[in-house]
């Protein structure tokens, strides 16, 4: 009887034990009255050390080889599996505990699994997942939904798990919105937006209502692939059932709408959310939004704004400031926030940060001041910052300096695509058709394909997609005749096609067609086709616009009567009345 007293009273001592200096005299008092063997009170002194960032203290003591195994339960140990499987940086402990576990011969039960997984999941590996999996079968609870949403989510993360999280999703006896909102997200993490939509459209014909995190998953599929009548259906659909306003759904709908080339509607919502709710998250998506569209003085004021608001800028949040000043030329700006990045708030930059740096001068000519920068940088430049640095290097010496930069990264990155691109590319400026040729031939020696332009637009309920010189599409041949009816009205306007962006070897005449085939063109075609006069067309490339395609945009926007906004790898365009947001810098 006195030792339940004394049980009873240690519990309630734990509820008011809010410091590591309590938990250390809390920890003597149980030696003190051998209390250590008490599985009820080591398992709350676990979960309380768990909350302290003490659980390292905790475990130590209580898996003491001076510890008796016979006190060891279940709840004991999904206790410190779950602490473990909660943390930042030790989740491949909470495998260690779930293996000692096994040892101790305690059986897991459901509730073990799903922070299992967890760690599994927080760890990325495939094969110790698919192990846990086996163990699941056995034990019998392939039949916990619980369980299998856990398990679910761990495919899901891992890389190379998508197949088995579609197969495993598939044969679920029952699934909930949870399950289908984690299939979404494996698909949106993997870069298969397209499957993460056609995945909701099953998920709305099976009758399963969708939950807050569903909607957080598709809109983050719509702004990857520029779906935004989508994403405006889901924005009324989120009206029309009353979800509740949360941070995070708000976040994700000034995501999308920015992302699809909404900017207006991204920073009216953000700027209709009540102040309180207005978190670091937030801020930057609408910064973010700004540089995507070029608009960098906005992008400024905001980011003063929320200092202003008393929000400490992290280091995204700056890197979405760097990258709308980089996209805007505002030089010294960037310069600036830079400098305050690194001294006001002693934020270390990232190779990212670097980067926008590194862009910011070369884009602005600056070329010989972004190399003294990198040649300063306190961490080693990736390959990134040095095709950063080529791409915006177009005066002859440059070109040069271009050439010897991007022949040592062939040498260290013999199989990376991207390098030859940028020295093929480096070679046709020079109109060095035989060295461009040595390049190719390399290529196609080593079975290196260069990534083929393509381009999305949505119309409907359907997404099309558009390969350079694509000819798979039903219509191709309406597609083509409006391409030649295009090129017509734009010669009789004066465009000139810029043939060195083809970047080969060949007639004129043949390179002018090979410009007429681009990704873009074919999506233009196809929307002036499909689409009623007057209206917007939107389009989502995966790499950068040519200087061809630029020029003749902005003709069509004047020829057709038509605002064309095309998001390419790096920014929005908004092609309107002959003239291109960008101001033709990008």
């Amino acid at each position: 009887m006195y030792k339940r007293a004394v049980e009873q009273s240690y519990l309630s001592l734990f509820q008011l034990c809010n410091s590591y200096f309590k938990l250390t005299l809390i920890h003597a008092r149980i030696l003190k009255l051998g209390l250590q063997n008490n599985t009820l009170v080591l398992t709350k002194f676990i979960s309380i050390s768990s909350g302290l960032n003490a659980i390292h203290h905790a475990c130590s003591f209580i898996f003491s080889p001076e510890s008796k195994p016979q006190n060891y339960d279940t709840f004991l140990f999904n206790t410190v599996i779950e602490a473990y499987a909660d943390s930042n940086h030790f989740k491949l402990t909470s495998i260690f505990y779930y293996n000692k576990m096994l040892r101790h011969c305690i059986e897991p039960n459901n509730y073990t699994y799903p922070f299992v997984f967890k760690a599994c999941a927080g760890i990325r590996d495939l094969s110790l997942g698919t192990s846990v999996h086996g163990s699941v079968w056995k034990l019998g609870f392939h039949g916990d939904t619980h369980v299998l949403n856990s398990m679910l989510h761990m495919y899901c993360c891992c890389e190379d798990g998508i197949q088995s999280g579609e197969k495993l999703f598939d044969e679920m006896p029952k699934s909930s919105s949870v399950s289908w909102s984690t299939m979404m997200g494996g698909y949106v993490r993997r870069g298969m937006s397209a499957e993460a939509i056609r995945l909701f459209r099953r998920m709305q014909i099976k009758g399963v209502r969708p939950d807050e995190i569903t909607m957080v998953m598709i809109l983050s599929a719509c702004a990857d692939l520029g779906a935004l009548e989508l994403g405006r259906w889901v924005e009324s659909y989120v009206e029309r059932e009353s979800f509740e306003m949360r941070e995070e759904l708000c976040n994700a709908l000034i995501d999308m709408f920015a992302k699809c080339g909404d900017v207006e509607n991204a920073l009216s919502l953000f700027r209709n959310m009540p102040q309180s709710k207005r978190n670091i998250v937030s801020w930057t998506c609408v910064i973010f939004g700004m540089a995507l569209h070029g608009r960098g003085l906005e992008a400024v004021s905001l980011f003063e704004e929320m200092r202003g608001a008393g929000v400490v800028p992290d280091n995204v949040a700056f890197l979405s400031l760097l990258t709308a000043c980089s996209h805007s030329g505002l030089v010294e700006e960037g310069k600036q926030y830079f400098d305050s990045m690194v001294n006001d708030y002693r934020i270390s930059p990232k190779i990212e940060h670097y980067g926008c740096m590194v862009d910011l001068l070369s884009r602005a000519g600056l070329v010989e001041e972004a190399l003294e920068f990198i040649n300063t940088m306190p961490v080693a430049p990736n390959p990134v910052i040095w095709r950063t640095l080529i791409a915006s290097s177009h005066a002859q010496a440059y070109l040069r300096l271009g050439e010897r930069i991007t022949a040592e990264l062939i040498k260290n990155e013999p199989m990376q695509e991207a390098n030859y691109v940028v020295l093929s590319s480096i070679y046709a400026k020079m109109l060095d058709w035989e060295k461009k040729t040595r390049v190719r031939e390399a290529m196609r020696k080593k079975g290196i394909r260069k990534i083929p332009g393509s381009s999305m637009i949505e119309l409907g309920d359907g997404i099309y997609e558009f390969v350079a010189g694509d000819k798979s599409q039903k219509e191709q041949s309406k597609i083509y005749e409006m391409v030649d009816e295009m090129e017509k009205k734009m010669r009789a306007a004066g465009y000139a096609s810029t043939t060195w962006n083809v970047l080969l070897d060949i007639e004129e005449e043949d390179k002018e067609g090979a410009l007429n085939r681009h990704s873009e063109k074919l999506a233009i075609a196809f929307a002036l086709l499909k689409t009623r006069p007057g209206s917007t067309i939107r389009i989502v490339k995966n790499l950068r616009v040519c200087g061809d395609c630029h020029s003749a945009t902005k003709l069509i926007s004047v020829i057709y009567n038509r605002e064309i906004v095309v998001r390419d790898k790096n920014r929005f365009h908004h092609f309107k009345d002959g003239l291109c947001s960008c101001k033709d810098f990008w």
